[in-house]
C-alpha cells in the first residue's frame, strides 16, 4: 500500500519538477523510509538508485549544493556535437552545398527536410535524428524561408537615363495638356468558384467553399484584364478579354479607353505618350503593335508616342501600383465566378485618393501568331527618338487630322 502511495504521489508532482527538485522529492521518500528506502523508491519511481543517493546527500548536506544550479557543473550526458565535432559542419555543407560543401551533393536538387538532412548525415555515419537536426540548426539560424522576388537580373546601363526621358515625356506631355496613360495586362484568372488569394469577413466558421483542384471550366475559361491608367487623371479603365493577350487586343484595349474616358477628358488633345512594358502584348519588338497603333492614329488623327521601360523594371510600371494593387486588394478572398462578378469588382475599386476604375468585357477573338509582313512595317510612320530610338518612338497619322474617321 505505501508503496502504491509513493508511486502516485511521485507521478502528480513529476511534471512540476526540474531534475534537481525531482532528485529532492525522491530522496525525501527514501530518507522518510530509513533502510532500504533508496532500493523501494527506485523500484517504485523508476528513478535511479544512483539518482536517489545524490538526492540524499543535498538533503543532508545542503550547504554543498550550488546555488541557481539543476545540476553540478559538467553534469550531465555530453551532447551529440560535443562528441561529434565533425556533425554540425557536416550539416551545414548539405544545408548551403554551393557555398559551404559540394556543389554536387546529391541534397542539391531535393528539398531540404530535417528527416532527409538527418538520413543523409546518417549515411555519413553521425548518429543523428531528425529532431537534433531540427535543434541544430535553429542554432545555426536556420529557418524555413520563402523565395522573394527582388533580384533583377543584369540592369541595362540606359536603365536610369530612360527613365529620365520618360519622366520628361510624361511632364511636357501634362504641362501642356495631353493624355498620358500607363498600359499593361494583368494576369489571367480562372473563372468560376476557384480559390482567390486573402480573405474577407464572413460569419465564424462558414468560409466560402470553393473547388480544390484548379482546372479551368471550359465554358468559362479564363479572363485577361488589359489595363490602361491615366497619370494625370487618376482614372483606370479595364478591358476584360476572354482570348489571347495580343498586340491587336492590347490596341484594341487603349481604342477602347479613348472613346470611353480619353476623349471626353481630352477634347482639345492631339497627341498621346503610352508608356508600356518591354515585353508583352505591347514590347517594342513586336511588329503587330506598331501596326494597330498606326491603325489607331489614322482613326484618331493623333500622333502617337510611345516610351518603354528598360529591361526587367516591370514592376516600375505606373499601372502595376497605382491600379492593378487596388483591383488585387478590392477583390481579395472573393471567387471571380463569373465575367460578370469579376465587371463588378474591377469597377467598385476606389482609393482614399481619388481612384476611379470602368471595366468592359471584350468578346472579340484575337488570333495568335498572326504575321507582319515587311511592307506592312514599313507603311508604318515611326519616327524614333535620337535617345534609343527602339524604346522611344512616335507613330503619326497617315494622312492630316481633318481626314481621319471622327467617330
Amino acid at each position: 500500500m505505501d508503496g502504491d502511495r509513493i508511486r502516485r504521489r511521485f507521478e502528480l508532482l513529476a511534471p512540476l519538477l526540474d531534475e534537481r527538485s525531482r532528485r529532492a522529492v525522491v530522496a525525501a521518500e527514501a530518507l522518510a523510509i530509513g533502510e532500504g528506502g533508496i532500493a523501494r523508491v527506485s523500484r517504485e519511481t523508476g528513478v535511479s538508485r544512483r539518482a536517489i543517493s545524490v538526492g540524499c546527500r543535498e538533503l543532508t548536506h545542503p550547504d554543498q549544493v550550488p546555488r541557481g544550479r539543476v545540476r553540478r557543473k559538467g553534469g550531465g550526458s555530453k551532447k551529440t556535437v560535443e562528441k561529434d565535432p565533425t556533425l554540425r559542419p557536416d550539416l551545414e555543407s548539405l544545408v548551403d552545398p554551393t557555398s559551404r560543401g559540394d556543389p554536387e551533393s546529391a541534397l542539391r536538387w531535393t528539398s531540404k527536410s530535417v528527416r532527409k538532412l538527418a538520413d543523409a548525415l546518417t549515411q555519413m555515419g553521425h548518429a543523428t535524428s531528425h529532431r537534433m537536426v531540427a535543434e541544430l540548426l535553429q542554432e545555426m539560424g536556420y529557418s524555413l524561408q520563402a523565395n522573394r522576388k527582388t533580384l533583377e537580373g543584369t540592369s541595362h546601363p540606359d536603365r536610369d537615363a530612360q527613365f529620365e526621358t520618360i519622366n520628361k515625356k510624361i511632364a511636357e506631355y501634362q504641362a501642356q495638356g495631353q493624355p498620358v496613360i500607363s498600359v499593361d495586362t494583368k494576369k489571367k484568372e480562372l473563372v468560376g468558384d476557384f480559390k482567390n488569394g486573402g480573405k474577407e469577413l464572413r460569419p465564424k466558421g462558414d468560409p466560402e467553399k470553393v473547388r480544390v483542384h484548379d482546372f479551368a471550366i471550359p465554358e468559362l475559361g479564363k479572363a485577361n484584364p488589359y489595363g490602361v491608367y491615366d497619370l494625370t487623371q487618376n482614372v483606370g479603365w479595364v478591358n476584360l478579354g476572354i482570348d489571347h493577350d495580343t498586340a491587336a487586343f492590347a490596341v484594341e484595349s487603349i481604342r477602347r479607353w479613348w472613346y470611353s474616358m480619353g476623349k471626353p477628358m481630352y477634347r482639345d488633345a492631339n497627341r498621346l505618350l503610352i508608356t508600356a512594358d518591354c515585353g508583352g502584348s505591347n514590347g517594342y519588338r513586336v511588329r503587330l503593335w506598331k501596326v494597330k497603333l498606326q491603325e489607331f492614329a489614322d482613326e484618331t488623327g493623333m500622333s502617337i508616342g510611345v516610351s518603354h521601360l528598360p529591361p526587367g523594371t516591370s514592376k516600375w510600371n505606373k499601372i502595376e501600383h497605382r491600379l492593378f494593387a487596388f483591383i488585387t486588394q478590392n477583390w481579395r478572398g472573393k471567387p471571380l465566378i463569373s465575367h460578370e462578378v469579376i465587371i463588378q469588382l474591377i469597377g467598385t475599386t476606389t482609393t482614399q485618393t481619388g481612384l476611379r476604375v470602368r471595366c468592359a468585357l471584350d468578346t472579340n477573338t484575337y488570333e495568335k501568331g498572326v504575321k507582319v509582313p515587311d511592307e506592312a512595317l514599313a507603311a508604318v510612320k515611326l519616327q524614333p527618338d535620337s535617345f534609343h530610338g527602339e524604346w522611344n518612338y512616335t507613330i503619326t497619322p497617315s494622312r492630316p487630322a481633318s481626314e481621319s474617321l471622327v467617330l
